[in-house]
């Protein structure tokens, strides 16, 4: 039998409430269709679901059988209802890969008010340079470089243009020079990056009178480890290569200094993204949100 979900529910709030008025006022109706309501649930069943009095309305024992038969059904599925329709506070495990490059969403401040600001979130962060369709893989959202970032998705910007620089400790420098172009690296120990054990370490980019050109500087030291790169380099192991981001604090005390500055131009910067969605989750409208609020109050 076919029964309209909607004049259970009514039915339901007469049960509770055994009063029509009362049950038009929480379902914000009028009390004739309070009563229209019951009168076709009645004609539907063929059985009389309850008495109705001056002043309240009793269950009959028809009535009072099928409240207690759907009462917990209701509920439940109202709770399920509310669920798909992305009611309430945001809530739930919200997954999400990140570059290991991207200082600025990685080092702390924007992902620690994140959790303050929504404690019904589990924020689960893998960092990761592998380059994969996170909607396959079962990620809300990513941070990314804007210039690998699917067409298709939606990005908002969590930085401002980054640069890269080479850096090296001042004693380093002194021991072996300062390269004075890019190819001059070529003579130098360097610390190299690779996302992953068998593809070949990213090639050095620069620019030189508007033409980019990368140099290939057969690095002596390999890792997919930033961390490990920044402590080799501090440690006076060579010259490495990244995001200005991740060496500002050692340049800024001086423990480490960039070379060939005026070969390396500004470029797009890291955004969230995600697929293009008509009605995004509480979670991750929450994260786009802070991202954009978190952004606006740490422009640089």
């Amino acid at each position: 039998m076919d029964i309209d979900l909607n004049l259970l529910k009514v039915f339901a709030a007469v049960a509770q409430l055994h009063n029509f008025r009362a049950a038009a006022d929480r379902l914000d109706v009028s009390r004739s269709a309070v009563s229209q309501s019951i009168r076709r649930l009645e004609d539907n069943l063929g059985v009389s679901l309850v008495q109705r009095s001056t002043r309240n309305v009793r269950l009959t024992d028809a009535g009072e059988q099928l409240y207690q038969q759907t009462s917990a059904a209701l509920s439940t599925l109202g709770h399920a209802l509310d669920n798909a329709a992305l009611k309430g506070p945001p809530r739930g495990l919200l997954k999400v890969a990140v570059t290991s490059i991207a200082e600025r969403f990685l080092d702390g401040p924007l992902i620690a008010s994140f959790v303050q600001a929504y404690p019904e979130v589990t924020l689960d962060v893998t960092v990761t340079d592998e380059t994969f369709d996170i909607v396959e893989r079962g990620f809300d959202a990513g941070v990314r470089l804007g210039e690998v970032i699917e067409q298709d998705m939606i990005a908002i910007p969590v930085t401002g243009e980054q640069r890269e620089v080479a850096v090296a400790t001042p004693a380093y420098l002194e021991r072996h020079g300062r390269p004075l172009h890019p190819r001059d690296l070529t003579g130098h120990r360097c610390i190299g990056w690779r996302p992953a054990p068998d593809v070949a370490p990213w090639r050095w980019e620069f620019n030189e009178q508007g033409r980019a050109f990368d140099v290939a500087v057969a690095p002596q030291i390999t890792t997919n480890d930033m961390l490990l790169m920044v402590r080799t380099a501090l440690a006076g192991g060579g010259i490495t290569f990244g995001i200005e981001d991740t060496f500002r604090p050692y340049l800024q005390r001086g423990e480490l200094v960039s070379v060939l500055d005026e070969y390396l131009t500004p470029f797009a910067g890291f955004f969230l993204y995600y697929p293009n969605r008509h009605n995004l989750a509480p979670k991750l409208r929450a994260l786009v949100d802070h991202v954009r609020q978190f952004r606006e109050s740490h422009p640089t």
